[in-house]
């Protein structure tokens, strides 16, 4: 399976670690840190997913649980002019982040802030987090990666003016936190809060 490039220096670094301590020390004292490497490959783990193909789709950027399906709960984004959908990532899910939808990216927006857990609302405004904002056939689209108690670094990978597809690859979040995506009010939700999701798969709304 594909490993991120961001989890390889933390499974390299592990593996150092417990190699040099099981011949410097004692074999014992390189087992948990084999068990760290481990885990480390299985957090940034990288599935293959058969992407949904349907140009009106937005689709889930992030496995993990919906928590706000509707009106925008933060204060940047104004109710009455988006819809929002969260997305809870606990360190269990798959932490590839991907675009919702294809076409052209407008502006990427670092956003320094605080570490709240995830879940609070206020988190979406207060937390450090990166957005995206992507022009699909002249409807704005934006999605956030907000990070949380344990999710300190974000990595995006994408640039402004740069032509994405639905579903491309574009960063990770280290470890656990929270997606956001704004959609136009026009669009029409098929996500409810509590529901799973599916990065790359699960279609979370419907465009006009």
């Amino acid at each position: 399976m594909r490993i991120d490039p961001a989890g390889w220096p933390f499974v390299i670094g592990a593996v150092v670690v417990a190699a040099t301590g099981a011949f410097a020390v004692h074999a014992a004292l390189g087992i948990p840190f084999l068990v760290l490497a481990v885990l480390f490959l299985f957090f940034f783990r990288d599935p293959e997913r058969p992407i949904t193909q349907a140009d009106r789709a937005v689709l889930s950027p992030a496995d993990g649980r919906v928590t706000v399906a509707g009106a925008p709960i933060g204060r940047e984004f104004p109710a009455g002019t988006w819809q929002q959908i969260s997305i809870f990532l606990s360190p269990m899910d798959v932490h590839v982040n991907r675009m919702p939808v294809g076409g052209r990216v407008t502006k990427v927006r670092y956003h320094p802030g605080r570490f709240l857990p995830a879940f609070k609302p206020e988190a979406g405004d207060l937390n450090e987090y990166t957005e995206v904002w992507i022009d699909h056939g002249g409807q704005t689209i934006v999605v956030r990666q907000i990070v949380g108690i344990l999710a300190r670094r974000i990595v995006c990978r994408v640039r402004e003016g740069a032509e994405i597809k639905a579903g491309d690859r574009y960063g990770v979040m280290k470890f656990g936190s929270r997606m956001d995506v704004f959609v136009p009010t026009t669009a029409s939700l098929r996500v409810k809060v509590n529901d799973r999701v599916v990065g790359g798969v699960t279609v979370m709304a419907l465009l006009s």
